[in-house]
């Protein structure tokens, strides 16, 4: 198992990718989402949303889906 990166995405558009991607049984976690908070730019800092790499076609293809 290796995580690689499906994309990147305002905080919230992430959130709701990944609550997409584990009702479709496939992992996915945030990086960077904390990135920031502290000064208050997290806002403008994308969230790159990690998946294994077995899933990443499945992964595309509903991101390609949803737009």
């Amino acid at each position: 198992m290796s995580l690689v990166e499906l994309g990147r995405f305002n905080r919230n558009e992430a959130h709701i990718l990944i609550g997409r991607l584990e009702s479709e049984g496939i992992p996915a976690i945030a990086f960077d989402g904390e990135t920031s908070i502290g000064d208050g730019s997290y806002l403008f800092i994308p969230v790159r949303v990690m998946v294994d790499d077995d899933d990443l076609a499945q992964a595309k293809a509903i991101v390609t889906g949803a737009a």
